[in-house]
């Protein structure tokens, strides 16, 4: 199985281009409206592209004048919310998908036991839906969707709505249905651990284009995105690099360990923890200095994390609570920052 998609949906500003090589689970990430359910609706046939292809096996889905209809894709989608049907039991609920198609009942039923027993329900296949918790109900609800075979299996936030509970028993089934031989899927989610624990790559979708891509772990370790570093938990300056930095387009000088060859577009990283703030400028050894203004301060456990803008862009830094009480930092306070070069980590963007 592998997916080939170059697509726009025009109403809603998404242009986007990925693919899915057999055997691979891909997680899409990004904010709140930068277009992943768009483009789950896309590859489900929710929604038909007003430019481009989507190709499954070889066999156009969209494009070219053909739009094949959901139930004919050989997709499969697993939702937030498991809408199992409340009239019908477990086991007729995953059986339902292969019923449809034909399948006699006491062999739909056979595969419907057989799933339900690899996602763990087989003693609640006469269940009704009322009588699950819900990490059993999403549980059932992937055994629906696995029931009919799809080539691809479409996953949209399927942890989201799960407590802290479920959500790890539901998380751990997934990583190992998504691991039988040969199976793919494109996993939306908001949170990093899924894509680490079920992804072998990312794509980070932000304002309707790809952002960046590649491996989990060096999207989440080398960010190029501003999305990709809020989920890896640190601070990305963009701009262009320099022998010994960066500089951002508005003339923010970053010094830091480089990779890359100046002139080039890239992205300094670097830890709000290794951010110092001050109330004058301190002088002394750290090469980056600069003032910029306080937007907020947020509690974070035992820590508070200060937002100040640093010309156009945002810098975090975490400080003691005491620290910050000492400092009396208000929005529209201007600091002096101060980070050590050491701690700053500058490379090409492509």
């Amino acid at each position: 199985m592998s997916l080939d998609v170059h697509v726009e949906f025009a109403p809603r500003g998404v242009a986007l281009d990925l693919d899915v090589p057999a055997g691979e689970v891909l997680a899409v990430l990004g904010p709140n409206g930068a277009g992943k359910s768009t483009l789950l609706g896309l590859l489900a046939g929710l929604l038909r592209p007003t430019a481009g292809r989507v190709v499954l096996d070889g066999r156009v889905l969209a494009g070219d004048g053909v739009f094949v209809p959901p139930h004919r894709r050989g997709t499969a989608l697993l939702a937030q919310d498991a809408l199992l049907f409340p009239h019908l039991s477990v086991e007729a609920n995953v059986a339902f998908g292969p019923r449809s198609t034909g399948t006699p009942r006491a062999q739909a039923l056979a595969r419907a036991r057989e799933l339900l027993a690899d996602v763990g329900l087989a003693d609640l296949a006469r269940r009704r839906p009322r009588e699950l918790s819900g990490g059993q109900a999403q549980r059932a609800a992937l055994a629906r969707a696995l029931a009919t075979g799809p080539r691809l299996l479409l996953l949209d936030e399927p942890l989201a709505a799960l407590d802290v509970t479920a959500a790890p028993q539901v998380r751990q089934v997934l990583r190992r249905v998504l691991r039988a031989p040969g199976r793919s899927a494109v996993l939306v989610t908001h949170d990093p651990l899924d894509a680490l624990a079920l992804a072998d790559r990312v794509v980070v979708v932000e304002d309707g284009r790809v952002a960046e891509r590649g491996p989990v772990q060096d999207v989440l370790s080398r960010p190029r995105s501003a999305f990709g570093a809020q989920l890896a938990g640190l601070v990305l300056l963009p701009g262009t690099l320099t022998a010994g930095g960066l500089r951002t387009d508005d003339g923010t000088v970053v010094a830091g360990a480089v990779t890359g060859e100046a002139g080039e577009r890239g992205v300094a990283l670097f830890s709000p923890t290794a951010v110092s703030v001050h109330a004058t400028d301190p002088g002394g050894s750290p090469r980056n200095r600069w003032s910029a203004t306080v937007l907020d301060v947020t509690p974070r456990g035992e820590v508070v994390r200060l937002r100040a803008a640093l010309g156009g862009h945002d810098v975090l830094a975490d400080l003691t609570v005491a620290a910050a009480a000492e400092l009396d930092l208000v929005p529209g306070t201007v600091v002096h920052l101060a980070v050590k070069a050491t701690a700053v980590r500058v490379h090409a963007t492509p």
